[in-house]
C-alpha cells in the first residue's frame, strides 16, 4: 500500500493560528513540534481500515502483524479479504490463523454489515457527517468510539475529532497545561470546545506533547484524587444539663 500526504479539506495554518491564540502553553508547543501532518493509506475502505484495527486490538504490534499476514493468506487474492469471502471462511481456519474467538465474530459482523451497506464504501464514508460514521461503525461488533475516532482522523482527515479516552490525548493535555492529573473524558471534552473546529490538529500536538514529555514524566500524571470531606461538625446542645439529684 502506497502513501502520500494528505489534501487537507481545511486551511491548516489558520488551524494553527486558532490554536496558538487559544493559550500560550499551547502555542509554545505547536512551535516546538513538527507540524501537523497525516499521511493518506490509499484506497483503503472503512471495511479494510476495521478489519486491520480489530486484528491488532489488545496485542503487541509485531504479533498481530504475523496474525493479519496469516488472515490474508486465507484470501484467494493473498489480500484482505473480501466481505463476502469473510463470511465463508470457516472460524476454524481463523482461530488456527492466531484470531480470538471474539475477533472472529467481531471480522464476520463486519463483512455482514458491509454488505448490507451498514457500513460504507470509502466515497460514502466521505460524504457522511462525523456522527453518522461513528453510528454505524460503532454497531459493528467489538468496534468501539476509539477505533472509529482513529479512522475519521488517520483515514478520513476529519478536522474537528477529539479522542476524550485516548491517554495520549489525556496525559498531553496534562503535560501542556501543567496538570498534575489526568483529566477525565467529560473534563477534556469540556476543555476542548475553545479548540473546535480543530480539535484534530489540537488532539496532535497533545501526543506530541506526551511523546516529548517522556514516560518518566508522564507516569506520574494520575487521575485526579477526589477530595476527603471534612467530618460534620457536631451541632452544640443549648439544652441545659440535667442537675444530679442529691443522696437522700
Amino acid at each position: 500500500m502506497t502513501s502520500a500526504k494528505f489534501a487537507f479539506s481545511f486551511d491548516l495554518d489558520a488551524a494553527t493560528r486558532h490554536l496558538a491564540a487559544t493559550h500560550p502553553n499551547l502555542a509554545r508547543v505547536i512551535e516546538q513540534c513538527t507540524p501537523f501532518q497525516l499521511d493518506e493509506a490509499l484506497a483503503e475502505s472503512p471495511y479494510d481500515a476495521l478489519i486491520e484495527a480489530i486484528a491488532y486490538q489488545s496485542i503487541s504490534g509485531k504479533a498481530a502483524a504475523t496474525i493479519f499476514a496469516r488472515v490474508k493468506a486465507l484470501s484467494a487474492t493473498g489480500g484482505i479479504p473480501a466481505p463476502q469471502e469473510m463470511l465463508k471462511l470457516r472460524t476454524q481456519a481463523l482461530r488456527e490463523a492466531g484470531l480470538s474467538g471474539a475477533k472472529v465474530l467481531a471480522m464476520k459482523d463486519l463483512a455482514q454489515k458491509t454488505i448490507d451497506g451498514i457500513v460504507p464504501t470509502i466515497a460514502e464514508a466521505e460524504k457522511l457527517p462525523d456522527e453518522e460514521l461513528v453510528k454505524r461503525l460503532i454497531s459493528v461488533r467489538g468496534i468501539g468510539a476509539w477505533t472509529v475516532e482513529m479512522f475519521l482522523i488517520f483515514r478520513l482527515g476529519r478536522p474537528d475529532v477529539l479522542p476524550i479516552h485516548d491517554l495520549g490525548v489525556q496525559k498531553g493535555w496534562s503535560v501542556t497545561y501543567n496538570k498534575k492529573h489526568k483529566p477525565k473524558p467529560k473534563e477534556l471534552l469540556k476543555f476542548g470546545e475553545q479548540w473546535r473546529p480543530y480539535r484534530t490538529v489540537a488532539s496532535w500536538y497533545m501526543w506530541r506533547a506526551f511523546e516529548r514529555a517522556g514516560y518518566a514524566t508522564t507516569n506520574k500524571i494520575r487521575e485526579r484524587q477526589p477530595r476527603k470531606k471534612k467530618p460534620a461538625k457536631q451541632a452544640k446542645s443549648h439544652a441545659h444539663p440535667r442537675k444530679k439529684s442529691k443522696a437522700k
